[in-house]
């Protein structure tokens, strides 16, 4: 087990302390599962009782909960979504996660789940998500924040320490991988790597504990893979940020933000071909790495409370 977690620990466990540390009020959360036509489930959280107008969708090898801090912050009904491959929600057996696969799930889930159109917020592989769902369905939305992603980032920026970092997948306690997570830099302090590592890894049968989702499984097995004398190693699954990023874009009907991470993955071109594309959409900044959500929460709640209550 680690450090932060007993046998009683469970999801919700985390959020009185997170709450208290921020002078914020914690709100009823509970856990929605909706089976999909395929035979798979999505999973989300729900924090709040009232009619929900913010829905947020977390990046590639994260899960619902990387948004507790940032809801607690805002202080409005949500609801944030386990992408297929992630947190509770079922892995796709094509490895297929790309932004507009993954929209046809949030789709169904904003019509089951909500009444209203959604400020609908994204970081990273959600961002791209986010920006399908806007130009599939823009009933259903009403604002677009895209946090610290464009269809023009490097991807060789960030996926390779994380497919490093994913050679492991296993250890025999959480407080193993939390080690390997703070060798490598992610999370900030050991508290907070602590609850991240516990909300995302589970343990299986045989006592050892995993991460939950696919894309650390598909990374493992990619650099296992051993190269023909004369061949190329396998690469990553090609285009996880999708070819059609810019197009889904330029069909969103709502307004567009994009917020972008000082410490980030959008570089000042990626920023600058954003702004070209997109000449009308909000720019910006602020201080924190990639996971805006996790590293500032409080300024990225504001951000998303004034969308939420301009449309009050």
């Amino acid at each position: 087990m680690s450090s932060l977690a007993s046998d009683e620990t469970t999801e919700f466990s985390f959020l009185a302390g997170q709450a208290r540390a921020l002078g914020a009020a914690l709100p009823p959360v509970r856990r929605l599962r909706l089976p999909l036509p395929d035979g798979r489930a999505l999973s989300a959280l729900r924090y709040g009782e009232e009619p929900v107008e913010v829905t947020l969708l977390h990046g590639a090898g994260l899960n619902a909960h990387t948004w507790d801090t940032t809801v607690l912050a805002l202080g409005r009904p949500a609801l944030t979504i386990d992408l297929a491959g992630h947190g509770d929600s079922s892995w796709r057996e094509d490895a297929d996660y790309t932004g507009r696969t993954l929209a046809a799930d949030v789709i169904e889930a904003l019509r089951a789940w909500t009444d209203r159109p959604q400020v609908l917020v994204g970081q990273s592989l959600g961002g791209l998500t986010a920006a399908a769902v806007a130009a599939q369905a823009p009933e259903l939305v009403r604002e677009l924040i895209v946090v610290d992603i464009t269809p023009g980032v490097d991807q060789s920026v960030g996926p390779a320490a994380l497919r490093e970092f994913y050679r492991v997948v296993d250890g025999a306690s959480r407080d193993e991988l939390v080690d390997r997570a703070q060798q490598f830099g992610f999370g900030g302090s050991r508290e907070d790597t602590a609850r991240g590592v516990f909300l995302n890894t589970r343990v299986r049968p045989d006592g050892r504990v995993e991460w939950k989702h696919h894309f650390a499984h598909i990374a493992a097995q990619l650099l296992a893979a051993p190269a023909a004398e004369g061949t190329v190693a396998p690469a990553a699954p090609a285009g996880i940020l999708g070819e059609h990023g810019w197009a889904d874009l330029a069909a969103v009907a709502s307004p567009v933000a994009l917020v972008r991470a000082s410490q980030g993955f959008v570089s000042d071109d990626a920023e600058r071909e954003f702004r070209t594309r997109l000449p009308t959409a909000r720019v910006q900044r602020l201080d924190g790495s990639h996971n805006l959500q996790e590293t500032a929460p409080t300024a990225l709640a504001e951000i998303i409370r004034t969308a939420v209550d301009a449309g009050a």
